[in-house]
């Protein structure tokens, strides 16, 4: 990679995982739309299909979808595999596949953990982990982690189990920087506050009015507001930022209270 800035986009290959919906979606159509060759993946083959063939029609880029569930450890091998024949190498990995379904702490078993940890921290582990011979191959690599607000820096009740998971990625985070930094690997994370996706709509509008009142910019972000972040960590840009975390919240965790921020407090 160029570290002098200029990121050559046409010349990069990024995969994204869990890239047919929502935050993921959003990222793959900016990689498309900046020139870059994406591999996006899903659980559902179909799936990942229609939704690069319409980001293709969309953006006029390059998209190629494939079905890869991340708790199989094989599966990212063989999505690394297959970008390295499609674009000749990988440079750019946006771990972002996972789930978040809400369990009360007293209604919770050991299978939902072990899904939700499975998805979430083993999956972005094992998939930086299937990309690492083919960055050491093309000789550099940017790796993205789509942590959360949630875990590391707030709670929410009922997504305690979601919650640890996107914590424990920012544990792995920082060690697995310090170990990739010597073959020009960088590894960064985002932290999304409240971004309007599909999976958030599912819990209603009172829901998303109650979450857009809690964002000092007055609304929730959208998978493009993540995207743009990404693809800033991913660039020749920011080849000297690793081990680090970007918040895309809209100031969401700024405020100690909703009075903080409240509009009558605020004069012109």
């Amino acid at each position: 990679m160029n570290d002098t800035g200029g990121t050559p986009w046409r010349e990069r290959s990024v995969i994204v995982t869990g890239g047919t919906r929502g935050i993921g979606r959003g990222i793959a159509e900016q990689f498309a739309r900046r020139g870059a060759a994406v591999l996006l993946t899903g659980r559902d083959r179909e799936a990942a299909r229609e939704v690069a063939g319409a980001l293709v029609r969309s953006t006029g880029g390059r998209v190629v979808g494939a079905g890869a569930d991340l708790r199989d450890p094989a599966a990212m091998e063989e999505v690394a595999a297959l970008a390295e024949r499609l674009h000749g190498h990988v440079d750019v990995l946006c771990a972002n596949a996972g789930i978040f379904p809400e369990k009360p702490l007293r209604e919770m078993t050991a299978a939902d953990v072990d899904e939700v940890l499975a998805v979430n921290l083993r999956g972005s582990i094992l998939s930086v982990r299937a990309c690492l011979p083919a960055m050491e191959r093309a000789g550099h690599g940017r790796v993205v982690l789509t942590s959360s607000i949630t875990g590391p820096t707030t709670g929410y009740a009922g997504w305690s189990h979601y919650g640890a998971s996107k914590a424990g990625q920012l544990g792995f985070l920082r060690g697995a920087a310090l170990e990739l930094a010597p073959l020009r690997i960088t590894v960064n994370a985002v932290l999304p506050g409240n971004v309007r996706t599909e999976g958030l709509e599912a819990l209603g509008e009172d829901y998303l009015r109650r979450m857009a009142a809690a964002v000092p910019l007055g609304r929730l972000g959208s998978p493009a507001d993540v995207a743009h972040a990404v693809c800033f960590l991913a660039s020749d840009e920011a080849a000297f930022i690793t081990g680090q975390t970007l918040t895309v919240d809209g100031g969401q965790t700024v405020p100690e209270s909703l009075e903080a921020f409240a509009p009558a407090a605020v004069s012109g």
